[in-house]
């Protein structure tokens, strides 16, 4: 199992940077082989991704969600991953984004990857498309306030 840890600084209050990150049906517009997300229901997720020429689906689940502060995953098939995002308000303007995500290479060509960085790399390019995603929009594309407390919470 590896772990990704990457931040980026957006140009947009932390409310903002927040309600994008809970469309997850735009992360093919800055996530890397991200070809399709569906949002079953307020916990649930289908996944469509490429990678080295494999396609995969996946489904996941929000295991803990606080507006402005953080979304949490663990995948329920497919390669076994999970992670957090969390939202760190630096001003009234600018937001800490902080991804950290647990990932179980699957297959050779993901294995191969993990171990040449190229998954870190790719996550660092999600997080710089991210940032000139929302930056450049101004505003988000939608929201979903709602909680989802930890399991057992």
């Amino acid at each position: 199992m590896s772990t990704i840890t990457e931040m980026v600084d957006v140009e947009v209050p932390v409310k903002t940077a927040y309600n994008q990150w809970t469309q997850f049906e735009t992360f093919p517009k800055f996530m890397e082989g991200v070809e399709e997300i569906r949002q079953i229901d307020a916990t649930h997720t289908h996944w469509v991704t490429k990678f080295g020429g494999v396609s995969r689906e996946f489904d996941a689940t929000i295991t803990e969600q606080h507006p402005d502060e953080r979304v949490a995953w663990t995948s329920d098939s497919g390669p076994d991953h999970a992670g957090v995002i969390t939202f760190h308000r630096l001003d009234d303007n600018k937001t800490r984004v902080t991804a950290q995500m647990e990932i179980d290479p699957e297959g050779f060509a993901e294995n191969v990857a993990d171990k040449l960085g190229v998954l870190d790399r790719r996550v660092k390019g999600d997080m710089k498309r991210f940032k000139e995603f929302i930056e450049s929009r101004g505003r988000e594309s939608g929201a979903w306030r709602g909680d989802v407390d930890r399991p057992g919470s």
